[in-house]
């Protein structure tokens, strides 16, 4: 028997453009003072990563992918990395050989270790209503004259969609190349575009400008509603306030939802007009009869997807309100200057009211990857004994 593990080090969540990198350790478990222990041999081993695709029935149809047949039914001996899931591959990398031949004694152990570009291409990690992507490493081995054994590894994949290009940077114009240092450089390299791409992020969601809207509704207005920006990224708080003191017209409750709006495109529509599926990620509920000003606080969650667009599906990010008024003037509780006494305050029992809501579309944008792994449900880790 040999163990194989493999490990992305720096975590399970990935940049598209960054250095995916892991270490995949073959072991003999062995003790070499078992008298049953022996050497353990593999053929080959090789990784790549590649995208799972999968859609719902009921709300997709894809056009017809013909008569697809699984070449690994008719040969042992060719790795598809996608074989066995469910869905269509839509991307993937060359595979890349480990190793041929390895030998392990009993106790020995031997570690490799494997880097590819994520693909930029590519759709971000997305489980949807009625489309999901899922990205996933694939270490294939083989024994001789045995079957493939497959180790997956899921990962999770940020894309930034929608920013300009980063500025090509003067310096590395005109540095002077170093040959002995090849991949240093190389590495500082990819370490600098991951940079740019994140400081162009930063700057992005760090822009404020406050957007003023009057709320009103067919009775009058309700209040002032101020929000600072509109573009955030995973992991921010979006905080906006309302000037109730300017509105003619009573607010008995207002409630704020971030919301996402997954759309298929038109001409994968299961039905003509099909509906947005509507995902809620978190709601804010207050009471606010006779209140001058509030304000609200609603995180962006670190475990989801920013928008994005691909030929299939489409993802938006919206503030959904929804505001309750009175019919009627409310008179408030009054209370005399020199009262002693404790005055206590009852609402009205019945009150005629109006409801109505309010869209406010947002753009949501990754986040530094090492910081969206503390809450990954992947662990980047993974093994399997052949």
């Amino acid at each position: 028997m040999i163990e194989v593990v493999a490990s992305m080090a720096r975590g399970p969540v990935f940049l598209a453009g960054e250095l995916l990198e892991c270490l995949i350790t073959f072991t003999n478990p062995m003790s070499h003072l078992s008298t049953s222990a022996s050497s353990e041999m593999l053929a080959w081993a090789s990784a790549q990563i590649h995208c799972q695709f999968h859609a719902s029935e009921n709300r997709v149809a894809l056009p017809s992918q013909g008569n697809k047949q699984d070449v690994q039914a008719d040969s042992d001996t060719v790795l598809i990395p996608s074989r066995g899931e469910r869905g269509q591959c839509v991307l993937d990398t060359p595979p890349k050989i480990l190793f041929c031949d390895l030998r392990l004694d009993p106790g020995e152990s031997k570690t490799y270790s494997y880097s590819e570009v994520v693909p930029v291409d590519g759709p971000p990690s997305f489980r949807g209503q009625a489309v999901k992507y899922v990205y996933k490493l694939t270490i294939g081995c083989q024994r001789v004259n045995s079957p493939i054994k497959l180790l997956r590894v899921p990962f999770r994949v940020l894309v930034l969609q929608g920013m300009p290009e980063p500025p090509f940077p003067q310096d590395e114009e005109v540095s002077p190349s170093n040959p002995f240092l090849e991949e240093e450089e190389a590495s500082r390299h990819d370490a600098r575009a991951l940079e740019r791409a994140l400081d162009m992020l930063m700057v992005t969601t760090s822009r404020r400008c406050p957007h003023m809207f009057n709320i009103t509704n067919t009775r009058g207005k309700v209040a002032k509603f101020c929000i600072f920006k509109t573009v955030y990224r995973l992991g921010e708080d979006i905080v906006g306030t309302f000037n109730f003191s300017e509105g003619d017209i009573p607010c008995l409750q207002y409630s704020v939802s971030l919301q996402s709006e997954e759309e298929i495109q038109q001409q994968y529509q299961r039905r003509p007009g099909q509906a947005i599926s509507l995902t809620g990620h978190g709601r804010h509920l207050e009471s606010c009869l006779h209140t001058a000003s509030s304000h609200f606080s609603l995180p962006v969650p670190l475990n989801v997807t920013p928008g994005f667009s691909t030929d299939i599906v489409t993802l938006r990010w919206r503030l959904h309100f929804e505001f309750v008024t009175a019919r009627e003037p409310m008179e408030p509780p009054t209370v005399l200057q020199n009262q002693s006494e404790v005055t206590i305050w009852a609402g009205a029992e019945h009150v005629d009211v109006d409801t109505f809501s309010w869209n406010l579309p947002i753009r949501v944008l990754p986040t530094n990857p090492a910081l969206a792994s503390y809450v990954s449900q992947f662990t980047g880790t993974n093994s399997i004994n052949i």
